[in-house]
């Protein structure tokens, strides 16, 4: 990640590269990882990707799925939290007290159910206008597993990763997200331009 970043810079790269760009940087190791194969050697470089692989932008590499998961299991509001706040700008207030929380571990809990429990946020006035905005950018983003794997399946049963924004726009799967964040450049752009001149 850091190198993609160095690159763009350095580059010059299109701001857009940060959603969805057609290369990463990977070594062998992380080409395993991702199931992208004719990587070999320990040394980064440069990789250009078939757009099957899902790995495009920031939003496919693992270093940004792991950080947006839990231990053991995915987060569909750290992930869904994390691009409101570090692409769009938009970051939610904090949580009311007492809020509860779900299940730790994904192999008790099933997707189904975890879907469940977060659309009953939407049914609490306290929750709904956080929820509505985070939730459906994470499901978006559950065919990866905590650590960036691809998965189709969650304790064999298929992935629902179908979404509806508040707007009414729908999406399933992080390549329709990333055509659905491409619509929101200007946000995007200027939450871009405080971050490089934060960094």
């Amino acid at each position: 990640t850091e190198m993609f970043f160095s690159d763009a810079v350095r580059n010059n790269r299109s701001a857009l590269n940060f959603i969805s760009a057609d290369y990463t940087f990977i070594n062998q190791r992380l080409a395993e990882h991702y199931g992208i194969e004719g990587v070999k050697g320990t040394a980064m470089r440069r990789v250009s990707l078939d757009p099957s692989t899902h790995r495009g932008g920031l939003l496919g590499q693992a270093s940004i799925l792991t950080v947006t998961s839990y231990g053991n299991h995915t987060s569909v509001v750290k992930r869904g939290k994390w691009i409101l706040e570090q692409l769009l700008g938009s970051p939610p207030p904090a949580p009311p007290p007492n809020v509860g929380t779900i299940s730790e571990d994904d192999q008790k809990t099933t997707h189904p159910t975890i879907r469940k429990e977060l659309e009953a946020h939407l049914r609490r006035d306290d929750c709904r206008a956080c929820h509505a905005r985070m939730d459906p950018l994470g499901f978006s983003l559950e065919n990866f597993d905590p650590v960036g794997r691809w998965r189709d399946t969650l304790n064999d049963q298929p992935l629902d990763v179908s979404a509806r924004l508040p707007d009414g726009r729908t999406f399933s799967g992080p390549a329709e997200l990333k055509k659905i964040l491409l619509t929101e450049q200007d946000r995007y752009g200027r939450n871009l331009a405080v971050k490089l001149l934060s960094y």
